[in-house]
């Protein structure tokens, strides 16, 4: 099989996994058989394999010697947003405690 034709095919599956994964958080939540944590649990560890399935068969981000500077940029990139999103949301509820 040609390269062309491998990273195609890792295309169409990573395409259907992560439709597969967005289906199934749909269907929890729209037709719920367990309490409403039980839900957020199952949907919140659909969305971690879907971050999985997106870094592995979208971005080419694996575990091996040569991406392992890539996955170190996204984990980088993760920890500055985090810290934007904390920082903001400490601000905004400091404001709202002094309003009230």
């Amino acid at each position: 099989m040609t390269e062309r034709g491998r990273e195609t095919r890792t295309y169409l599956i990573g395409y259907a996994v992560a439709l597969a994964l967005t289906a199934l958080a749909f269907a929890a939540v729209r037709w719920p058989h367990f309490p409403a944590r039980t839900v957020f649990g199952i949907v919140l560890s659909l969305g971690l394999l879907q971050v999985v399935v997106q870094f592995r068969c979208f971005l080419h981000i694996g575990l091996r010697r040569s991406s392992r500077a890539d996955l170190l940029l996204v984990l980088f990139s993760a920890l500055i947003i985090a810290l934007m999103v904390s920082g903001t949301l400490v601000v905004l509820f400091n404001l709202r405690d002094r309003m009230m």
